[in-house]
Formats: C-alpha cells, structure tokens, sequence
C-alpha cells in the first residue's frame, strides 16, 4: 500500500470540508490504514465516518487488502502541527523544550514562534512578601520537544 496514493485520496476527502485537515498517517506492515483528522473547530464522528468511506470507496480490496482506521486525535495525544496550535489559542498548554518546562495561555501563534502567557508569584523588589506579575515566554517552534493541551475539569 503506497502512502502517497492514500495521501492523494484523504486531500481529496478534505477538500470537501476545508476546516479539517490531516494530523497523521501510518500504514503498517500488515496494510492496517491509521489517519488521524483535526478541524479548526474539532471534528465531529460524521465526518470522520464519511472520510472513512470516501477512503474505501477509492480503494479496491481486489487488488491489496486492508484494515482502515479514521480518527480524531486522542485528548493526550501531542500536537503536532502548526494548524492544531492555532485551534488551541486561549488555552493551557504544557511545553517542553530541550532544557525548560513551560505551561500557560497559548496567546499567539506565528510562523516560526508561539506565545505563552501566565501568572507567577515572586518576592518583591523591596520588602518583605511577593507579589503577583505577568509572565509571557515567546518560543521558537525549532526548540519544541512537545507540547499538550492542559485537560481542565
């Protein structure tokens, strides 16, 4: 099963619906079809189920037999591309660079760099006690290891 003929067929699924896009695709050993969709604003189960039968209905189990598996990406699961960063703008996020550990508001999102905001507690310049001050990071996508979406309850 070649990826490319299968990635040609899933942009042709997408093309219907222009908020969602691909987060990944892996085709194993035993020809088992893992995709994995987003949206700009989540995905919902019938389109998951409609790209799903778009795929097999542009695949001929004649010629290769498969297994096909369509997915929205798992609550825990890293984001992984920049369009899943943009969705997420307001929320908490945890990332992990090469040598620090941040977690914030995602605030903005560019090109190359994203923005976390937060609060933190800190000794006062003079005197006794602390206070409460803003915190912004901006980090370079290059330097990011791995960043999820806080899960709030």
């Amino acid at each position: 099963m070649k990826q490319e003929t299968i990635l040609t067929i899933i942009n042709e699924a997408l093309a219907e619906n222009e908020s969602l896009f691909l987060v990944d695709l892996k085709i194993d050993a035993n020809n088992k079809i893992h995709v994995i969709l987003d949206g700009d604003s989540g995905i919902s189960l019938k389109e998951c189920i409609r790209v799903n039968r778009f795929i097999e209905n542009n695949l001929d189990r004649e010629i290769e037999d498969y297994s096909l598996e369509v997915s929205s990406p798992d609550i825990s699961r890293p984001l992984t591309i920049k369009r899943q960063y943009n969705k997420n703008i307001g929320k908490i996020i945890k990332v992990k660079t090469e040598t620090n550990k941040f977690e914030g508001e995602l605030t903005n999102v560019n090109q190359d760099s994203i923005t976390l905001a937060w609060k933190a507690r800190e000794p006062k310049p003079i005197g006794k006690g602390k206070i409460t001050v803003e915190k912004t990071v901006i980090i370079p996508f290059k330097e990011i290891k791995e960043t999820k979406v806080k899960i709030l309850f």
